[in-house]
């Protein structure tokens, strides 16, 4: 069974940082596009940000500016550095690996008081 390792959520006051990091087998992560989705209660899981095999990024609108996401193909790790947290950015974030299969993280919970 693939294993997608969460880790770097918590609690935040409003306008703090935060960092998750996703560690993947390295034969799925070389060949996935990797990102992070998150879910609110009561909502829809919606996509955070993305970054491709080769590099590029995709962000929502609601993180442009305060969220990057990056790759680390020696660990085989994706991170998402997350700046000026807002309490809507609260949510579970779960990561993501597609490629010819999709995969799930079990879901980090991320919280921000105001």
């Amino acid at each position: 069974q693939v294993q997608l390792v969460e880790s770097g959520g918590g609690l935040v006051q409003a306008g703090g940082s935060l960092r998750l990091s996703c560690t993947a087998p390295g034969i799925i992560f070389s060949a996935s596009t990797m990102g992070w989705y998150r879910q609110a209660p009561g909502k829809q899981r919606d996509l955070v940000a993305t970054v491709s095999a080769g590099g590029s990024t995709n962000y929502a609108d609601s993180v442009k500016g305060r969220f990057t996401i990056s790759r680390d193909s020696a660990r085989s790790t994706v991170n998402l550095q997350m700046n000026s947290l807002k309490p809507e950015d609260t949510a579970v974030y779960y990561c993501n690996a597609r490629g010819g299969l999709t995969f799930w993280g079990r879901g980090t919970q991320v919280t921000v008081a105001s």
